[in-house]
C-alpha cells in the first residue's frame, strides 16, 4: 500500500477519473449522466466529492452535501461512499468518512447522516461497528411515472 491522500474533486476531468470507482456503487449510471448529475448537484446543492488516492490512483470516493431538515436541523448528508472492490478492507472508507466528519465539524454541522441499501450488510456493519453510526430509520422510495 502506497501513500494515501484525500482531495476534493472539483472539475469535470477529476469527476471522470473517479467514475470507474463510483460506477461500482452507482451501477445504473453511464458516464455522461453521472457527469451531468454531479455538475447539477454541485451548482444547486453544494455537493462535494472527495477521492482517496493510494499511490496516485483513486481507490475510494465519497459525495456529500449540507442539508437542512426539520428532523435533523443542519446536517451533512453522505450521498455516496464507495471503495474500489480490489482495495477494500484497507481503511479507505474510514479515512474518507472521517474526512467528511471533519469537514462537517469545521463548517458548523453537528450531524452526519446517510442511507445504505438493504442488501449491503457489510456496509451496515462498517457504519455501525467501525464508524459508530446509529440505525434510526428506513428510507422509502416511490418511483413516479
Amino acid at each position: 500500500m502506497g501513500t494515501t491522500t484525500i482531495k476534493e474533486l472539483t472539475t469535470e476531468a477529476e469527476w471522470k477519473d473517479a467514475f470507474p470507482v463510483m460506477k461500482q456503487l452507482r451501477t445504473h449510471l453511464d458516464e455522461a449522466t453521472y457527469i451531468s448529475l454531479v455538475n447539477e448537484a454541485q451548482q444547486k446543492d453544494d455537493y462535494k466529492m472527495l477521492a482517496l488516492f493510494d499511490g496516485g490512483e483513486i481507490v475510494a470516493v465519497t459525495g456529500f452535501m449540507p442539508m437542512i431538515t426539520l428532523y435533523n436541523g443542519r446536517f451533512i448528508w453522505v450521498c455516496d461512499l464507495v471503495t474500489d472492490e480490489s482495495h477494500r478492507s484497507k481503511n479507505h472508507g474510514e479515512k474518507l468518512l472521517s474526512q467528511v466528519h471533519q469537514w462537517a465539524a469545521d463548517n458548523g454541522y453537528g450531524l452526519v447522516s446517510l442511507s445504505s441499501g438493504l442488501q449491503r450488510l457489510d456496509a451496515h456493519r462498517f457504519y455501525e461497528q467501525k464508524m459508530d453510526y446509529d440505525k434510526t430509520s428506513y428510507v422509502f422510495v416511490k418511483k413516479l411515472e
